[in-house]
């Protein structure tokens, strides 16, 4: 196995890992927002995570500004606000699902704005995807509520951040942590600049560590493993994949987001949801495995 071939794995395997992290953030936003209102947590959340990360922003010297440009995170920013928002208006297991249409959307968005054309397993991937989320909504028969909509929109927005990333750093040598950083910097500052400007009552005194525990764990598990390790790998994964690839391989997200919503917060899930979820990750094993490569290792046996 090349370099290469083993670097994809390794960012496939990332990409998993991901969709499990982010399956089960949404249970988890949902708990920490019971604490502090949206805009305020956003900015907590990607406020330490810039700090975290700033000695990464040295890399920034060597970056043209349409490299910044493309980094800069309004995208991002749109997609945690659509989302968080989302979340605390519907139950983290439709927010879970309905993010998934994100996996429809990336073709369509990759055709229009990288003109590749998808193959026809990631066609058939993408279909799987489809009717798992139909499944997911209840027998196609979802009735959209403000929170629904806005998750739609968020899954709108990560197709086309996708697909923007991956058209910048295709030929940057910008490395992933200073992406990272860069992104959670205007997500922290425009969440706090909207309370600021628009809603002043997010802004509330921090629940205090001692009295407060539950939160700061919340807090704790989506700067690491939510946002600093999942941006790190789903930037990594971008510069050795397809945008479409990388949308399929987190296609599980929805099925682990709807157990950890049944197990942590008791939310019911129809046996037509969870085979929805099945076929959704179904369409991640699908898109994982390298159908050419198994296509030669046969004629060559």
């Amino acid at each position: 196995m090349s370099k290469q071939e083993r670097l994809l794995m390794l960012s496939d395997l990332m990409l998993l890992a991901v969709a499990v992290v982010w399956g089960t953030s949404y249970g988890v936003v949902k708990s920490a927002l019971v604490f502090y209102p949206v805009l305020g947590l956003l900015a907590l959340r990607f406020g330490i995570t810039f700090v975290i990360l700033s000695p990464a922003l040295r890399h920034l010297r060597a970056a043209d500004a349409r490299t910044l440009r493309g980094v800069a995170g309004a995208l991002l920013l749109g997609i945690f606000l659509c989302e968080t928002f989302g979340i605390l208006m519907t139950r983290a297991a439709n927010a879970a699902f309905l993010i998934s249409l994100c996996v429809v959307l990336t073709p369509l968005v990759e055709w229009l704005l990288l003109k590749r054309k998808p193959s026809r397993v990631e066609w058939l991937a993408v279909a799987l995807s489809l009717l798992g989320a139909w499944l997911l909504a209840g027998d196609g028969a979802l009735s959209l509520n403000p929170g629904d909509a806005l998750i739609l929109l968020a899954a709108l927005l990560r197709a086309l951040t996708v697909c923007v990333t991956k058209r910048v750093m295709r030929d940057s040598a910008l490395p992933p942590l200073s992406v990272t950083a860069v992104q959670s910097g205007v997500v922290a500052f425009g969440s706090a600049a909207a309370a600021w400007l628009f809603a002043s009552q997010q802004w509330q005194p921090l629940p205090s560590i001692a009295g407060h525990a539950a939160f700061w764990g919340y807090v704790g598990y989506l700067v690491v493993a939510c946002t600093l390790f999942a941006f790190f790998a789903q930037n990594f994964a971008i510069k050795r994949s397809s945008p479409t690839r990388v949308s399929l391989l987190m296609g599980s997200e929805p099925a682990f987001g709807a157990l950890f919503a049944c197990i942590w917060l008791s939310e019911r899930i129809s046996v037509t949801a969870w085979v929805g979820g099945a076929l959704i990750v179904a369409a991640s094993i699908l898109a994982t495995v390298r159908w050419t490569a198994l296509r030669v290792s046969a004629a060559q046996a």
